[in-house]
Formats: structure tokens, sequence, C-alpha cells
């Protein structure tokens, strides 16, 4: 049985380590509800842009634009966005699991990473990380999401790689976030949502043309798709890591319940045996 002083040093380590876990409970509270009004503020623009996309494509037969079709190339392209930090219970492993589960061979895949986790994790599998811009989700900004995904349409238009790929955490709620791998390129018309009957529809005519919109409006898409994602990522990390800091302090208080209670256990044994030897002493004078 541990002595009363090691159970005392126990004890005041873990209600140390508690008070840890309870300010990043705090801390990740508050920026929980920052990227929670971050993603409600682009969701119109980007419910507008999209339903602009979809209606171009709705109206627009036998399009031949390259982002619609296979340019050829058996490279895929991936933006993986994680954290940089740790202690989110299964954030970032799940989000690798993704990426992973999709069973393309490693080698035949650009990885650009936004976020250390995701970038360590990943290499240390064989995945070639082409390009690291883990600073972005610390502070997401959109200029960011369009100078990445900038980048990565210029693979694709240049034919290095056939197909762009995103992996993130998806925030449900609070206490639900699902990790998510979505196709960005090339799009799948079949896919998207068809336009809902109108009677009024007319025969639209675009300027400049359909063909010319479209190079304008699917950047603008996916980094807008890459922006909303990073900060849906940011809201996930934050949520997992306020779960899992939550669950660590409601740990932390049972273990200094025990704890407490094997010190007064410890402390009731040494006073009987005090008062043992104290009468056994008297006897023998006696």
């Amino acid at each position: 049985m541990a002595s009363m002083r090691d159970i005392k040093r126990r004890k005041e380590s873990v209600t140390s380590t508690q008070q840890i876990t309870k300010a990043m409970k705090l801390v990740a509270t508050v920026k929980l509800q920052k990227a929670k009004a971050r993603a409600e503020r682009n969701k119109p623009y980007f419910n507008a842009l999209y339903k602009t996309i979809c209606s171009i494509l709705s109206k627009t037969e036998h399009m031949e634009h390259p982002y619609l079709i296979e340019n050829g190339s058996k490279r895929k392209a991936m933006i993986v966005i994680t954290s940089n930090k740790g202690l989110a219970g299964g954030y970032n492993s799940n989000v690798i699991k993704e990426v992973i589960a999709t069973g393309f061979t490693p080698s035949d895949v650009d990885i650009y990473a936004v976020g250390r986790k995701g970038a360590e994790g990943l290499a240390r599998r064989g995945y070639k990380i082409v390009e690291d811009d883990s600073e972005a989700i610390n502070e997401p900004l959109y200029k960011d999401a369009i100078d990445i995904s900038n980048r990565v349409l210029e693979s694709y238009t240049k034919g290095e790689v056939g197909e762009i790929y995103m992996a993130y955490t998806n925030f449900k709620n609070t206490v639900s976030q699902e990790a998510k791998l979505i196709k960005l390129l090339p799009l799948n018309i079949d896919e998207l949502p068809a336009e809902e009957e109108d009677d009024n529809m007319v025969l639209m005519n675009y300027e400049p043309e359909a063909e010319e919109a479209l190079d304008i409006l699917i950047p603008k898409y996916i980094g807008n798709l890459l922006y909303g994602a990073f900060v849906e990522a940011l809201a996930s990390e934050n949520g997992a890591r306020m779960q899992a800091m939550d669950s660590a302090t409601t740990n932390a208080d049972n273990m200094i319940a025990d704890l407490s209670l094997k010190y007064n256990r410890a402390r009731q044994a040494s006073i009987t045996q005090e008062l043992t030897e104290i009468i056994a002493g008297s006897e023998a004078i006696s």
C-alpha cells in the first residue's frame, strides 16, 4: 500500500492537472463560439454561389469544360485539414483514417496539408507532402483558402493531377463532429441537385459565355468551399477538445475522490497502529 506522502503528492499532481484541463475547456468553448459564428456568416454567400453554378450547368448541355472532364492524370491532390495541436480526442486521427480509407496508393497522392498533425501522420505512412500550410488553420482567412485552392487548381489545369479531394471534419453540433472526404474536381454534374421546375423559367443567356463564367465561378466555389471547411474544422477541433478536456476533468474528479479515500484509510490505519503500539507499550510497562 502506498504511503500517505505518496498519496498526497499524487493527489496534488492530479489537482494541478485538473486546473489545466478546466482552463483548456474554457478556452476551447470561447473559440468554438467564434468559429460557429464564422461558419454561419459564410453560408449565405456559399449557397448563392453554389446555386449559380448549378443553374449554369443545368441550363447548358454538352459543355466540355476542363473542370468537368477528366484530364487523364492518375495522380490525386488531397487537401487535408487537421490541427496543429493534440489533446482533442480522435479529431486528427479520424481525418487521417478517412484519407487512408480511400485505398489510394500513397505514392500517387499529393498532400496539401493544413495542420501539422495531419502532415506528420500522413508523412509517417508514406504520403508525399507537397505543401504545408499549417499556419493557415490557426486563424483561418478567406485569402489563405483562395491562395491554396488556386495552387491546387493550377496543378489540375496543368495535368499534374487528375482529381482533387478534401479531407476535413464537418461540424454538426458541440458534441458531434464527422470526418469527411469529398471530391472537388472534376465536378460531377449528375451529383449536383437539379433545379426545381418553374413555370416562369426562361432561357438564360450568359455574358461572357457559360464556359468563361465557369472559369471565374468554379475557382471561387472551390476557394469558398475550402474556407468553409477551415471554419468547420476549427469549430470541430474546439468542440472535440472541449469534450476531451471535460472528460479529463471528470476523470480527475474521480481520481481525486479515490485518492482522498485512500489517504483517509491510510491515515486511519496509521492512527490505529499508533494506538495499538501505545496500548501494547502501556501493558508491557504494567
